[in-house]
C-alpha cells in the first residue's frame, strides 16, 4: 500500500477525509507533505498539546496556508487569530470586553426571531415543503445574527454573505485565495471601514460601537483593529455556523432511526449539536508556524515550517472516542468534553458559545414546526474550502405540523 497523502486543497480528499486521517494517526502522526513542504499533526493528544504551546506553535503567520494569507501581516485580516502574546493577549482582552458572554446570551430572543422569520418563509405553503436548507435557513440566520450584532443594515446582508462565501471557497488545484475572493476581501474591508467611521459619528448599542468605546487600562482598539475583527466575524462567525447547521441536518437524516428519535424527543438537540461538532467539524484545519524544531514520534519538523493541526482528525481519534466513526447522539458527556472543534488554549474560539446557541435555536425551531424531514443526500453539493467543511446546498423536504 502506498503512503498516505494529505492535501487540504484536494477536492477529492474533502469528499471524505476521515479514512486518510485514520491512516495518518496510525502510520504518520507527524506527517510531511514533501511536495508542498508543510507538516500535519493528526492525533488528539498532539493537537491538544500544540494548541497550548504558543512558544513552538506560533500564530504569527495566520491560520491558513493560502499563499497570499501566510505572512506576518495576517493579523490585519484575522485579528488576534494571527498574533502571539503579548499582542494577542492585549487585543483579545479588549475584544472580550465588548464581546461578552452576557451580550451573547441576550441575543437568544433575536436569534429566535430571525430563525422564525426564515423558517416561516420556507414553510409558508404548509403541508409538504421542499427547499434548500442552506440558501433559505442555514446560510441566512448566522449572517443576520452577526449583522445585527455589528449593526449592519438588513439591506446589505445578502451581499456580505455572498462576499464571505467567495473569500472562503477554494478552486481545485489552486493553493490560494482565488481572484474573486481577493476582490471580495477588498470590498468587505472598504465596507467595514465605512461602517466604523459611521459609528464614530453616530454610536449605537451594537458591538461595533462597544469595541470602539472599550477601554482597558487606558488602552483602546485602533480603527484598523476593529475592522480586522469585524472582517473575522463575518467570515469565521458566519461560515462555520452555516456549515454546522448543514452538517447537522445531513448526518441526522442519513440515519432514519436516529432522525425519528430526535423528532420525537427535541431534548436531544444539544447532543445533536455537540455530536455534529465532533463527527464532522466545520473547521477541519488551523495552521501554525513552527518557531522551534518539533520532535514527535521520532520525526523532526524544523523551525520555520508551516504546520496544520487537523482538528477534524483529532475528533475521530480512537484513543479518545469510542467507535469514533459512529454518529452517536448518546455519546458520554466526558467524551464530548474532549472535542477540539473550537480549538483550545488562548486561541479557543471566542464565538463558540454563539455558534452553539444559534445551532440549538435553529434546530429546535425546525423540530417544533415539522413532523417529518427528508434530505436528498445525492443532491447535496459540497462547499470546497481548504479549512472549512460543509455544504453549498442541502435539498430538504419536510412535512409541516
Amino acid at each position: 500500500m502506498s503512503a498516505p497523502v494529505l492535501d487540504p486543497y484536494d477536492h477529492q480528499l474533502q469528499v471524505d477525509p476521515y479514512p486518510t486521517y485514520a491512516r495518518l494517526r496510525r502510520e504518520s502522526p507527524l506527517y510531511h507533505n514533501a511536495e508542498n513542504d508543510f507538516w500535519v499533526l493528526s492525533r488528539h493528544a498532539d493537537i491538544a498539546a500544540a494548541l497550548r504551546a504558543d512558544e513552538a506553535y506560533s500564530n504569527r503567520m495566520g491560520v491558513s496556508l493560502d499563499a497570499t494569507a501566510w505572512n506576518e501581516h495576517a493579523h490585519t485580516v484575522m485579528s488576534f487569530l494571527a498574533l502571539d502574546p503579548p499582542e494577542q493577549t492585549r487585543l483579545r482582552r479588549l475584544v472580550s470586553r465588548g464581546f461578552t458572554a452576557r451580550r451573547v446570551a441576550l441575543l437568544e430572543p433575536q436569534i429566535q426571531r430571525i430563525t422564525a422569520h426564515y423558517l416561516d418563509q420556507a414553510l409558508a405553503g404548509g403541508g409538504t415543503s421542499s427547499f434548500d436548507w442552506i440558501a433559505r435557513v442555514a446560510g441566512t440566520v448566522p449572517m443576520d445574527v452577526i449583522s445585527e450584532m455589528l449593526g449592519v443594515p438588513e439591506s446589505d446582508r445578502s451581499e456580505l454573505r455572498r462576499l464571505a462565501d467567495l473569500l472562503v471557497a477554494r478552486e481545485h488545484g489552486i493553493r490560494d485565495v482565488p481572484a474573486a475572493g481577493i476582490e471580495a476581501s477588498l470590498v468587505l474591508f472598504d465596507y467595514y471601514r465605512a461602517h466604523v467611521a459611521q459609528r464614530h459619528r453616530r454610536p449605537t448599542d451594537d458591538l461595533t460601537s462597544a469595541l470602539l468605546s472599550t477601554e482597558l487600562e487606558g488602552d483602546r482598539m485602533t480603527d484598523d483593529e476593529v475592522v480586522a475583527f469585524l472582517f473575522l466575524m463575518v467570515v469565521a462567525g458566519n461560515e462555520t455556523t452555516t456549515k454546522l447547521l448543514g452538517n447537522a441536518l445531513y448526518h441526522l437524516t442519513a440515519r432514519p432511526a436516529l432522525r425519528d428519535e430526535v423528532l420525537d424527543d427535541p431534548s436531544l438537540v444539544p447532543a445533536w449539536v455537540e455530536e455534529t461538532l465532533r463527527y464532522d467539524a466545520s473547521t477541519q484545519f488551523v495552521a501554525r508556524y513552527l518557531a522551534e524544531d518539533v520532535l514527535l514520534h521520532g520525526v523532526t519538523a524544523p523551525a520555520g515550517s508551516p504546520l496544520l493541526l487537523a482538528l477534524g482528525s483529532a475528533n475521530r481519534d480512537e484513543a479518545v472516542f469510542a467507535e469514533p466513526d459512529r454518529y452517536d447522539l448518546h455519546r458520554p458527556p466526558k467524551e464530548l468534553a474532549q472535542i477540539l472543534s473550537f480549538g483550545g488554549g488562548r486561541h479557543f474560539c471566542l464565538g463558540a458559545n454563539l455558534a452553539r446557541l444559534e445551532a440549538r435555536v435553529v434546530l429546535s425551531a425546525l423540530l417544533a414546526r415539522v413532523r417529518a424531514i427528508e434530505v436528498d443526500h445525492t443532491g447535496c453539493t459540497r462547499f470546497y474550502s481548504a479549512n472549512v467543511r460543509g455544504f453549498a446546498t442541502v435539498p430538504v423536504t419536510v412535512e409541516v405540523r
